[in-house]
C-alpha cells in the first residue's frame, strides 16, 4: 500500500506535467513568444489639471540611434512620451497616427518634443521598426524597462502616451491606444496654458 503523501506527490507532478502541455497555459503562452495573451490599455483619457499634477518628470537615456537625451533640455516645451514596443499590437496600430501628429505639429513649429520609450527589446529590433514605419521622432531605449518607473505610475500599460507641460509635469495620459485628433488636441490644450 503506498503511503498518501506518495500518492498526492504523484498526482501533483502528473498535474503539472498536463498544465505545461497544456497550449492555452500561462507558462506555454510565455514560452510560445508571440504576446498573445497581452492585454492592452482601453484607450481612456485622463486630463490633469495643474493644480493636481505632481512633480517635474526626471527622464534620460540613449536613443534607438545611440545619442544622450534628456527631459531638462527640453525646458519650455510640451513633450510627448510615448511608450511602446513593435511586439505590441496596438502600438504598430497606432504609430502612424502618433506620426501623423507630430508631422503636423512639428511643420506648423509648435514647441513641442515627441519622444518615444521603446520598452522591452533590443535597441536594434526597435530601430528597424521605426525606419519601417518610417517613424522621424526619436525614441530611447529601455530594453531592461526601468525608464517607465519614473513616469509616476502613468504608464501602467503599453502603449501608453503621456503629454508633459513646458516645466515636465504630467498633464494628460492616454491609456492605451490613441490617435492623430486625440493627441494633438491634448497637446494643444497643454500648449495653451501658457
Amino acid at each position: 500500500m503506498r503511503s498518501p503523501a506518495l500518492v498526492l506527490a504523484g498526482v501533483l507532478a502528473l498535474s503539472a506535467a498536463a498544465c505545461s502541455n497544456d497550449p492555452n497555459s500561462l507558462a506555454s503562452q510565455a514560452k510560445a513568444g508571440d504576446r498573445k495573451g497581452y492585454v492592452s490599455g482601453d484607450g481612456s483619457v485622463e486630463n490633469i489639471a495643474p493644480d493636481k499634477r505632481q512633480v517635474p518628470v526626471k527622464l534620460s537615456g540613449k536613443t534607438l540611434d545611440g545619442k544622450d537625451w534628456s527631459l531638462a533640455d527640453e525646458k519650455g516645451k510640451v513633450v510627448v512620451v510615448n511608450v511602446w514596443g513593435s511586439w505590441c499590437g496596438p502600438c504598430v496600430a497606432e504609430a502612424p497616427d502618433l506620426q501623423k501628429a507630430w508631422d503636423s505639429i512639428s511643420k506648423a513649429g509648435k514647441p513641442v518634443q515627441f519622444m518615444g520609450i521603446d520598452f522591452r527589446e533590443a535597441p536594434e529590433r526597435g530601430a528597424a521598426f521605426a525606419k519601417a514605419k518610417n517613424i522621424t521622432y526619436p525614441s530611447l531605449t529601455d530594453e531592461s524597462g526601468v525608464l517607465i518607473l519614473g513616469l509616476q505610475g502613468k504608464a501602467p500599460t503599453v502603449p501608453t502616451t503621456l503629454v508633459l507641460d513646458r516645466t515636465g509635469r504630467i498633464a494628460a495620459r492616454v491609456n492605451g491606444e490613441t490617435s492623430t485628433s486625440t493627441l494633438t488636441g491634448l497637446v494643444d490644450d497643454v500648449l495653451a496654458e501658457g
